[in-house]
């Protein structure tokens, strides 16, 4: 995140920042699915992502 960025208060505003970034991705032909090492320095936890696809069911619009 950058200073000019809005900080998170929530969960769900982290999984709307999280789905914007994945949608934005998928759109420019990445393949999103698959696992991600998030190295964040010595002052900051590290974490290990793990994206996969869902199947929709009927009443996801």
């Amino acid at each position: 995140m950058t200073s000019g960025e809005p900080s998170l208060t929530s969960k769900e505003e982290l999984n709307e920042e999280l789905q914007a970034l994945l949608l934005r991705a998928y759109e420019t032909g990445i393949d999103v699915e698959g696992g991600f090492e998030c190295r964040n320095g010595i002052e900051h936890p590290d974490w290990d992502v793990i994206v996969t696809e869902v199947e929709k069911n009927e009443q996801t619009e």
